[in-house]
């Protein structure tokens, strides 16, 4: 019981999202070679999930969307959220979401379809992004002078809470009011220089 504990452990460390029974006992299958039945497999979890229990472990193994996880035990959330708060320092800028929104509807996307977007020089905003892990280079472009290529990563998003990048809101999710007050604009008007750019 005590080997097959251990391996259940590392797996559950290992993963980067809840692993479920059925995926545990396939790599136990495959590694040991040795089937394990469902009761088997849970009185191990039961047994790693009471030794996490003890007062000396800051998490411990939790059920989360039918699959096993490792999560901080609730009296140490204080001192994980002041270190993710130092983390981050601070929100993301305006001219940083703009970018964002451009990669993530536009990847992958080269700086310089970005500038051409935005109207502006990139270079800062997408550093920036990078040293967060936000976006990540996903490849070079065949166009003259192979420049990098510009993606979304995974810590995108668990940063805006998205499983898939069909999730984003669309275009016809941004419809104007019905009811609005005063009046709109002439459709002529000239725009505003600022927002010109930002279109």
């Amino acid at each position: 019981m005590e080997l097959l504990s251990t391996q259940i452990e590392a797996l559950i460390f290992v993963a980067d999202q809840p692993i479920t029974l059925d995926e545990i006992g396939t790599c136990l299958q495959q590694v040991l070679g040795q089937t394990f039945s469902q009761s088997e497999l849970l009185a191990a979890l039961e047994a790693l999930r009471q030794r996490y229990a003890q007062p000396e472990f800051a998490f411990e193994i939790v059920e989360v969307a039918e699959g096993y996880v490792f999560m901080t035990k609730g009296t140490y959330h204080p001192i994980v959220a002041t270190w993710l708060k130092q983390r981050t320092r601070k929100r993301l800028s305006k001219a940083a979401l703009e970018t964002l929104a451009i990669i993530a509807y536009k990847q992958p996307i080269t700086k310089g379809e970005i500038e051409q977007i935005r109207g502006v020089n990139c270079d800062y905003t997408i550093q920036k992004l990078l040293e967060k892990e936000l976006i990540a280079i996903v490849g070079r472009s065949d166009r003259l002078g192979r420049p990098l290529l510009y993606g979304t990563s995974q810590k995108f998003m668990d940063y805006f809470g998205i499983k898939r990048l069909e999730d984003l809101p669309q275009p016809k999710d941004f419809k104007e009011p019905e009811n609005q007050i005063g009046q709109q604009a002439p459709i002529d008007e000239p725009p505003n220089t600022d927002e010109a750019h930002r279109s």
